[in-house]
C-alpha cells in the first residue's frame, strides 16, 4: 500500500514538470489570459446625459444655519494646516445641529470674526440645562486665510469671544 501511494506521488509530481497532457495540471483546460482592450479608462468614471461624472457632487447649496445663542468657550491650536478654531456654544432649543464657524469675509484690522451657526430643529423644544443644549462646532483656517490675522472672533447671537492667533 505504501509503495503504490509512494509510486503515484512521485509520478505525479514528476509529469507536473512537463507541459504534456498527461500533465495532471493541464487536465482542465489552458486557462489564459486574454488582453482586453478598451478605448477609455475604467478608473474614470462615465459620462452622464448632462455633460458631468455620474460621482461628482451636486452643486454647493447655501448654508441657511442661524446665529447660535451664546459661546461659552473658544480655543485656537496650531495644526499643520494652519489653525484649528474649536467652539463651543449653547443653543436656544434642543436639536440643533450641524454647527459651522463661517467666515464674514476678510480680515478687517487684524481681526478675523466667524459666526457661530446652526441649524435648529423643525420642531424646537425649549428649557433644560445649558449642558443639554451644548453644541462644538471646529474650522481649520489654512495659513493664506490666516495671513496678517491677529485675532480670531467667534460671534454668536448674544456674545462674542475672541482668542490671540499663533
Amino acid at each position: 500500500m505504501r509503495t503504490s501511494v509512494l509510486i503515484l506521488l512521485t509520478s505525479t509530481l514528476a509529469l507536473s514538470a512537463c507541459q504534456s497532457r498527461v500533465n495532471p495540471v493541464n487536465w482542465f483546460g489552458n486557462d489564459r489570459a486574454d488582453a482586453v482592450i478598451t478605448e477609455s479608462n475604467p478608473l474614470i468614471p462615465e459620462e452622464t446625459d448632462a455633460g458631468r461624472s455620474f460621482f461628482a457632487q451636486e452643486q454647493a447649496v447655501a448654508f441657511v444655519g442661524l446665529p447660535i445663542s451664546k459661546v461659552t468657550n473658544l480655543e485656537v491650536h496650531t495644526v499643520t494646516e494652519g489653525q484649528l478654531v474649536v467652539a463651543v456654544g449653547v443653543s436656544a432649543v434642543h436639536g440643533t445641529h450641524d454647527a459651522r464657524l463661517v467666515a464674514r469675509g476678510p480680515a478687517e484690522n487684524g481681526v478675523l470674526t466667524l459666526d457661530f451657526m446652526a441649524i435648529p430643529p423643525a420642531d424646537p423644544i425649549t428649557g433644560g440645562s445649558d449642558l443639554t443644549r451644548e453644541i462644538t462646532a471646529a474650522s481649520v483656517l489654512t495659513d493664506q486665510q490666516t495671513a496678517g490675522v491677529r485675532t480670531i472672533r467667534v460671534a454668536a447671537s448674544g456674545n462674542t469671544l475672541e482668542r490671540r492667533a499663533r
